[in-house]
């Protein structure tokens, strides 16, 4: 690993050139900026850009505000809150180790960085840039039109491979590769305080004064922090993950096969470049060893990885796909037909498909689900019930521990066939639990009153409802100028390794294979 910052790419055009001399030792002085680290969705004092830069320039304020705003959006759940409780927790003990604990402030952002204004006099913001939901879109513009006001410096950092700004997307994969390749942030030696350090809200409690939009419990999520993290790493790189390729589909395998790294990367408690390369480094002692089964996991495993900031690269470009459907001829075909008692069937696990049922109880108990099983009961909501994609996303959103917007939307949109770019998939659940769930040990775990009149009839007839469904897309596929939009989604957003005049094949063929 480097001790020096990475060498200036193009995913670095909006870093400023720094010093990079020590300038940590002492007090703050009235002619001494405070360098505030604005932490959010990266938890972590390895490989953190704001943390080392701040840490080069002066006295470091690591901070974390709890937003009671954000928490009331309909994306936003106990379930989130207690992964990033747990992560803060460990958060501190890290930073505390290094000289100066977190701060933790409860409020409007912008009213936080007044206060510690007024409090210092002077103060500069080094921040990760995110690619959140739209309120936190619309919250660091006001930040950024405060800091301008103030004449307050903040200096924003690329976290992953997510362009920020202009974009050809034929460039995009060779720019991602050049960043994981990148040096590696050194974490600072020690951290030095400014003088009157406010007093933190609860380190125990982050948000016991900001109730989240729902408090559905979750039993068996998964906990946070970066020990914890890089603990589900090793092991996965050292043993689990031999049985990735070929074990993450079924809902019996994946807990244990999968990675489980997901809400680790939503919330930075894990440096996405770091196990990019840790990743390489298995693979090469895969390679070294003659270890055939290792190397074809790992290769899965780096292209779901790539997939990561493909997806996020597209939220990032198009905000409004959080919103509204990518390709807009699909404009008005689901809408209209919004059956609320569908969906509080499929929400709570009571549609009558055993599979089905099975994978929303088990994501409300323990937060996760294989992307297989998610891919289906999507599917389930958008073509077989005929349910617009925005609602059940809402809800997806609130039972994922790992949810990532970028990602999310996006993966909804795919499976919901409103994209204009994918082939429609519309999953066969009586199919798929043949497949995944031949023995009924899973649907058997999570529906204990299978076999009894307690459990409901099918909600509808799978086969009739997805023929139904494919004459209703045809319908729109038809629609005159649908091919030049599709063409246009494609050039904008679509995933390419090479420059899209090379290609001869249609739109759809080319994305038909993605997340298969």
């Amino acid at each position: 690993m480097s001790a020096h910052p990475p060498q200036t790419i193009e995913f670095e055009r909006s870093l400023q050139t720094m010093s990079t001399s020590s300038s940590n030792e002492g007090l703050h002085s009235a002619n001494q900026p405070v360098q505030v680290v604005w932490f959010k969705r990266d938890l972590r004092i390895r490989d953190h850009a704001p943390l080392y830069q701040a840490a080069s320039r002066g006295p470091v304020c690591p901070l974390y505000i709890v937003e009671p705003e954000l928490w009331t959006q309909p994306d936003a759940s106990l379930r989130h809150q207690a992964f990033i409780a747990d992560s803060l927790l460990d958060l501190n003990r890290q930073l505390i180790r290094l000289g100066q604990g977190l701060l933790i402030e409860q409020g409007n952002v912008v009213d936080v960085f007044e206060a510690l204004l007024k409090r210092w006099g002077q103060i500069e913001i080094h921040a990760h840039e995110e690619t959140g939901n739209g309120w936190t879109f619309e919250r660091d513009k006001s930040v950024r039109r405060w800091a301008k006001a103030r004449g307050v410096l903040v200096h924003e950092y690329p976290q992953f491979g997510v362009v920020r700004g202009p974009l050809n997307r034929d460039h995009w994969t060779r720019a991602w590769n050049e960043w994981m390749q990148g040096d590696i942030w050194a974490t600072p030696s020690a951290l030095s305080g400014p003088e009157a350090m406010p007093e933190s809200c609860s380190i125990q409690r982050p948000f016991m004064n900001a109730p989240a939009f729902d408090q559905t419990p979750a039993p068996d999520r998964q906990r946070g922090g970066s020990a914890i993290g890089q603990s589900i790493l090793d092991g996965f790189l050292n043993e689990r993950g031999i049985n990735y390729r070929g074990g993450i589909s079924s809902p019996n395998k994946a807990p244990r096969s999968a990675s489980r790294l997901s809400a680790h990367i939503a919330y930075g408690t894990l440096s996405l470049r770091e196990i990019v390369r840790a990743t390489h480094d298995r693979q090469r002692l895969a390679k070294d060893q003659g270890q055939t089964r290792w190397r074809q996991s790992l290769a899965q495993f780096e292209k779901r990885l790539h997939w990561h900031c493909h997806f996020i690269q597209k939220l990032e470009q198009q905000p409004r796909i959080e919103f509204e459907n990518m390709h807009r001829g699909f404009d008005g075909m689901r809408e209209n037909d919004f059956d609320q008692a569908r969906f509080e069937a499929w929400a709570t696990g009571k549609t009558g498909y055993p599979l089905i049922d099975a994978c929303m109880r088990s994501l409300i108990h323990t937060g996760w689900l294989t992307f297989r099983m998610r891919a289906m009961v999507t599917s389930f909501a958008s073509y077989h019930l005929w349910l617009h994609w925005r609602e059940p996303a809402l809800h997806l959103a609130r039972l994922f521990t790992d949810y990532e917007p970028g990602i999310h939307y996006n993966q909804i949109q795919m499976q919901s066939g409103t994209t204009g770019i994918n082939a429609t998939r519309i999953y066969n659940p009586v199919k798929q639990a043949q497949d995944q769930d031949p023995e009924g040990v899973f649907v058997r775990r999570w529906i204990p009153e299978l076999n009894t009149a307690d459990y409901p009839d099918p909600i509808v007839d799978h086969i009739e409802a997805s023929r139904l469904a494919k004459s209703r897309m045809k319908v729109f596929r038809e629609q005159a100028g649908f091919r030049d939009e599709a063409r246009a989604v494609y050039q904008a957003l679509g995933s390419r390794k090479r420059p899209t005049r090379r290609k001869k094949k249609s739109v759809d063929k080319r994305q038909a294979s993605l997340f298969d």
